[in-house]
Parts: structure tokens; C-alpha cells; sequence
């Protein structure tokens, strides 16, 4: 068998039929060059907060940080501790020796035909191939050269964060940040003079969320930064008010909720406050911190409706499922999972009060794909409020996409839906994940085109819209 590397293939994800193939090339080719927009993510802004910063090496860069990738290794019984994942401050067990990196990489190398057939190694792949140039396969045997070659190019300018984010073509990212973050680091950027667009995004879910186990401190950094005494869900209203407004100034232009159940609740002022002085003296019991949170995502759409930011609203993820890897490792390790979904009841409140109102984007996102076609996309093809987010989390896949568009692009239309997310981390794996969405979205208006529902001059207009121009607009970008 040939020991030559399997280079990626110029019509990767199209169809195998002709017809087909054709439609597709000549619309990717049409998008693959176009700007880089990603509205959702979670790149740390410290990255290019410094126009010096490198990402260290390369386990730093595709392993420790990113629980795509140490997940699939910990389910074959790879102990995270063997990946460089860092114990959380507080965490059970014994404390972990100074990682090995050259280990890290080699372990990883030896267990890379995990990733095969899976997102994480179609990414992977054009990481390594298209934006570090490597040339070999990456196993057991060749992992300490790769390391090397990485290692020399991480440690060159043109391999810097704002460098790769100037080569990758990204017209503007957007970060996740929390209500009680400072944007010490959005500052510096905006204040260094580069010209990357960096936008801060809204996430007040530690405060709002009363069944967290850091509720408490969360609210009191909160206090700090925002200056005042909050011993009123009245006064917690106010000061993420004063936040929103903070934010905005910064450059922010949507927010993000994220939530098991997209339960919503149209309180009165007099049980709100009830709830949230039972949750200052420790009492609240979880149906409690349900109804509260289903009364705190009417009152960010209430806010929404005033300030113009956009609301993101993520369900659908049972989150820190396993116990022993969230007591030593903490949140975003890799034990997050789906769970089912209702909308049409639950999302009731919340559309009563707001669905008919233009000045509200609302953008719905699910790990639940069963309700796509039977709440999802009926909802969103009729209330002027809601936008359907793109197939998120463990359905950014070749065939999550493929089923996204089946599901929901009849009912629900293309323009109601916000084009591509990329939800990610691992800052090198944005060019790679949209490559995918653009290679996808080219594939299934090919698969149109040929069937005779679309002509390839409407398909070309859509594919710009599905690279890019959807999430600028639904966006405000």
C-alpha cells in the first residue's frame, strides 16, 4: 500500500453524479474566496489582543484547548490528564505534573485514525494540509517531525493569530463573553490600531442560570464590575441593562443565551422577586431556577426589542454530563449531550409577547434536530421575529448540514435562516469549518439546480447569501 499522503480532494463533499458536480464546482468556486463572517464563536480575545501572541505549541494549538478533539481520545480511554487538559482551581484529584508536550502530540498522532469519517478530522485534515502545509500523514511513526515542522512555523510571524486572521480572510469575528467581563482585552484591540474587526457578544446566563453551582460568585463579580449592590432581580434587570448598553458600545451587536429547555415564563414582577431573594438565601429549588430563567430570556427579548441587539438562543444541551470530568476538569470538556426538545409550548410566551415585532431578531439554535421540521422551521416561516440558526455543535457535520437544509430550507425558506456559525475555540479551524459549510451549501443548491427547482443564476445568489450575506445581515454586521 502507497505511503503518500491522501491529499485533499479538490471536489470533496460534492455528489458523485456529473450533473451534479459540475453545479457544484462552478458555485463553490464562486464563494470560496469570499470574506470570512463569523457572528458566533469562542476564540479567546487575548489571542489578538497582543499583536505579539503566538499559540505556543503545537499541542497548545490543536489538542489541550479544544474538546472536539480530546473527547473522541478520552472515549477510548485516553485519560485527559495524558492530553494537557488542566485541572480546574478546586478540582478532585491529585495534581498533574507539568505536561509533556512532544507526549501530548505523540499520543494524540498514534490515535489520529480515531478521527476518520468524523468532522474533527475533515477539519483537522485542511489545518494541517492547507494552512500549515504539511505533507505527510499524521501518524505514530511521523508525529515528532510534524511537531517540528509545526513547532518552526508556529514560532514565525506569518503563523501569529492576527497574521493567520488577515490570511484567513475574516472580515469580522465575533467572541462570547460574559455580563460581568470587563472587554479589558476588545479594548486593547480597538486601541492597538490593527484592523481586524473583533466584536464582543452578550452572554449573561452565569447570573441569569440561579441552578449554577457558581451562581453566587457569579453575581458578585458582577457587583464588582458593574458597580452596584444587586439584592433584587429588579436590580439585576437594571445592571445587565447597564452591561447590554456597555457592550454595544464596545462593538457588540447580538447576545447569546444558552439553555437545556427553551422554557419562557411571563412572571409577575411580584413571584421574580420572590424567586430571586429564595436564591439569595440558598432556598430556590430547581423549578424555581426554571421559571426564573424562562422570565430572564422574555426580558432579554424585551431588551432586545429596545436596544437592537440580536438574541441568540442555544437549547437543547444537557451540559456537564459526566460528574467525575466536571469535578476535576470542569465545564467545556467534552461531556456535553443533546437532549430532546419542545418549542412550540414553550417558546409560546416569548411569541405572544414579541414574535410580531420587526424590531426583535430572535435566532433559534437546537442540538435536536427531530424538532427542525416539526417546530423549528413552521415557526420560523411564519413569526417576523424568529431566524433558525445553522445546524450547531454536533451537527456541524457534511451530513448534519445536508440534513439541516433537507429539514428545514421548504418550510421555513433560505432567508429565514442565518447562514454558517463556526462555534469554535480552535481559532485555526475557522477557515476549514466554513470551507465545509460553502462546499455543503454548493452541493445541496447543485443537487436543486438539476432537479429543475432552481436555475444556476438563482443558485449563484443564494450561494453568496449562504456564505456570507446571511450572517451579516442577521447579524447586523
Amino acid at each position: 500500500m502507497s505511503t503518500q499522503p491522501t491529499l485533499l480532494s479538490p471536489d470533496r463533499f460534492f455528489a458523485p453524479d456529473p450533473a451534479q458536480r459540475r453545479v457544484a464546482r462552478e458555485l463553490y468556486a464562486g464563494i470560496a474566496g469570499l470574506p470570512i463572517v463569523s457572528p458566533h464563536g469562542h476564540v479567546d480575545p487575548r489571542l489578538l489582543a497582543d499583536e505579539d501572541a503566538t499559540f505556543g505549541t503545537p499541542a497548545d494549538l490543536f489538542i489541550i484547548p479544544d474538546h472536539y478533539v480530546f473527547r473522541m481520545l478520552y472515549s477510548q480511554g485516553v485519560p485527559l490528564e495524558a492530553l494537557g487538559v488542566p485541572q480546574r482551581a478546586g478540582g478532585t484529584g491529585e495534581a498533574a505534573a507539568a505536561p509533556d508536550h512532544r507526549q501530548i502530540w505523540q499520543t494524540f498522532a498514534e490515535h489520529f485514525h480515531l478521527f476518520r469519517g468524523t468532522p474533527s478530522g475533515v477539519w483537522l485534515a485542511h489545518e494541517l494540509y492547507e494552512i500549515f502545509g504539511i505533507t505527510q500523514k499524521l501518524t505514530g511513526a511521523s508525529a515528532q517531525a510534524i511537531y517540528d515542522e509545526l513547532a518552526a512555523k508556529l514560532a514565525q510571524p506569518a503563523y501569529r493569530p492576527r497574521a493567520l486572521f488577515e490570511r484567513f480572510n475574516i472580515e469580522v469575528l465575533c467572541t462570547t463573553d460574559g455580563a460581568a467581563d470587563a472587554l479589558e482585552h476588545h479594548r486593547a484591540i480597538r486601541e492597538s490600531g490593527w484592523g481586524g474587526v473583533v466584536r464582543p457578544t452578550f452572554r449573561p446566563d452565569a447570573v441569569t442560570n440561579l441552578a449554577l453551582p457558581a451562581w453566587r460568585a457569579n453575581l458578585a463579580a458582577l457587583e464588582a464590575t458593574a458597580g452596584r449592590e444587586i439584592t433584587t432581580a429588579r436590580a439585576l434587570i437594571a445592571a445587565l441593562e447597564e452591561r447590554r448598553a456597555f457592550f454595544k458600545q464596545m462593538g457588540a451587536t447580538s447576545t447569546d443565551s444558552g439553555v437545556e429547555t427553551p422554557y419562557t415564563e411571563a412572571l409577575s414582577s411580584a413571584d421574580a422577586e420572590a424567586i430571586f431573594a429564595r436564591a439569595l438565601a440558598g432556598e430556590a429549588t430547581a423549578g424555581d431556577a426554571r421559571r426564573f430563567t424562562g422570565y430572564m430570556l422574555l426580558e432579554m427579548a424585551r431588551m432586545s426589542v429596545e436596544d437592537g441587539l440580536v438574541m441568540q438562543f442555544h437549547a437543547g444541551c444537557y451540559r456537564n454530563h459526566n460528574p467525575l470530568v466536571f469535578e476535576r476538569f470542569g465545564a467545556d470538556k467534552g461531556s456535553d449531550i443533546p437532549v430532546a426538545t419542545e418549542w412550540v409550548q414553550n417558546l409560546k410566551p416569548l411569541t405572544d409577547r414579541f414574535g410580531n415585532d420587526p424590531r426583535l431578531t430572535l435566532i433559534l439554535f437546537t442540538m435536536d434536530e427531530t424538532s427542525y421540521s416539526r417546530e423549528m422551521a413552521p415557526l420560523a416561516g411564519h413569526y417576523p421575529a424568529l431566524r433558525l440558526g445553522p445546524p450547531w455543535w454536533f451537527h456541524d457535520s457534511l451530513n448534519g448540514m445536508a440534513r439541516y437544509f433537507d429539514q428545514v430550507m421548504e418550510t421555513a425558506g433560505l432567508y429565514n435562516t442565518t447562514g454558517f456559525i463556526d462555534d469554535t475555540r480552535a481559532f485555526v479551524s475557522i477557515p476549514a469549518r466554513h470551507d465545509v459549510w460553502r462546499r455543503a451549501s454548493a452541493n445541496w443548491l447543485a443537487g436543486l439546480v438539476v432537479r429543475g427547482l432552481i436555475d444556476e443564476t438563482d443558485a449563484a445568489e443564494m450561494a453568496v447569501d449562504m456564505a456570507n450575506g446571511l450572517g451579516r445581515r442577521a447579524f447586523k454586521l
